[in-house]
């Protein structure tokens, strides 16, 4: 292993993976010039990889694993998002029970952008206009009277037996209406299932949602999921042609080996893209290609994963998870110079 190898390479050998030790900061070494902010504005860059609306890929680089954590962290947990947080239970005859039901509601995901909200300032407090969102859920399931004879199917016996998100009901608060419209407060998908009834079987709720974070209860999470993993990098250290070729291909997930003409009519193994490989090293149970292939993975590039439960896109979750983290800093800061001042 070289000396650069050993500075930003994992290497993922049979029966080891080595070299997975750290340093203070990406490309740090004990022979080195220490770190500099010139140094790391040379080296820092953000790629994206793949954007729409509720999912986003990008490459973080140049960055330690504590930073790349520490933004995934964030955004799972201290990005706020709107959840319903009380259900007022004024009939529940179904088979739900009232508990179970409400733990279900706080979970449907809300358009409700949650910069536009404040925090409550006290649990019990009144719902005011800046910072409660309020909803009416009321159905009632009833026969359907003009249902065919030979009707077995629920849809044609039943009306109202399945209870889905687009029945909520949005109820302003003050000049909410003013503001907003029930296209920009409501459910992110309408069809969500909720609950089950049958004739008799009635709802009657009110619904209230606020401004939380993850690391208060898990409704108030903006994601799906936010993950990053480390870059792999595959190298061919020889020429491996024929069938070990597609012998080899086959230890790689589809789309990381392809295979070429080598210009006498066989077939070339090559590295297509090493992005999407899982490291499995599949590739050492063949004694005569486990010499053809290097694995690693770079140390200071992250390939960053968010999926935004549809409140937010997943570019602004990850800017507002910076803020959260700069203030954090900011906080740090004052305390250790007002710390440093009463010395």
């Amino acid at each position: 292993m070289n000396l650069e190898e050993s500075k930003s390479r994992i290497i993922l050998n049979e029966y080891v993976v080595a070299n997975t030790n750290a340093t203070d900061y990406p490309g740090g070494f004990s022979c080195e010039e220490p770190w500099s902010h010139k140094k790391f504005q040379k080296n820092f860059r953000i790629e994206i990889v793949r954007y729409n609306k509720t999912e986003m890929e990008f490459d973080l680089i140049g960055v330690h694993a504590a930073i790349a954590n520490a933004f995934r962290r964030v955004i799972l947990s201290e990005v706020p998002s709107m959840a319903i947080e009380k259900v007022k239970i004024f009939n529940n005859t179904t088979l739900l029970q009232d508990e179970v039901l409400a733990h279900r509601l706080g979970l449907i995901p809300l358009k409700a952008d949650p910069r536009l909200f404040e925090y409550k300032a006290e649990a019990d407090a009144e719902p005011t206009e800046q910072d409660t969102l309020e909803f009416e859920l009321k159905i009632k399931c009833t026969w359907n009277g003009n249902a065919p004879k030979d009707a077995t199917h629920p849809d044609d016996l039943y009306r109202n037996h399945n209870v889905y998100t687009k029945h909520l009901k949005w109820i302003p608060i003050g000049g909410q209406a003013d503001i907003y419209n029930a296209e920009q407060v409501g459910p992110v998908f309408e069809d969500i299932l909720l609950n089950k009834l049958r004739p008799g079987h009635e709802l009657d709720l009110r619904l209230l949602a606020v401004k939380g974070i993850g690391k208060d209860h898990a409704k108030f999470s903006p994601v799906a999921t936010a993950s990053y993993r480390l870059l792999p990098e595959i190298t061919l250290t020889k020429d491996v042609e024929g069938e070990l070729a597609e012998r080899l291909q086959s230890c790689f997930s589809p789309g990381v080996i392809g295979l070429e003409d080598n210009g006498h009519g066989k077939k070339r193994a090559k590295v297509k893209d090493a992005r999407y490989d899982s490291c499995s090293r599949n590739v050492f149970r063949y004694e005569d290609l486990k010499d053809s292939v290097k694995m690693a993975r770079v140390k200071d590039h992250y390939i960053f994963s968010v999926e935004s439960v549809g409140a937010l896109p997943p570019d602004v979750l990850f800017v507002e998870a910076i803020k959260v983290l700069k203030k954090k800093c900011m906080t740090f800061l004052e305390e250790l110079n007002e710390a440093a001042a009463e010395k």
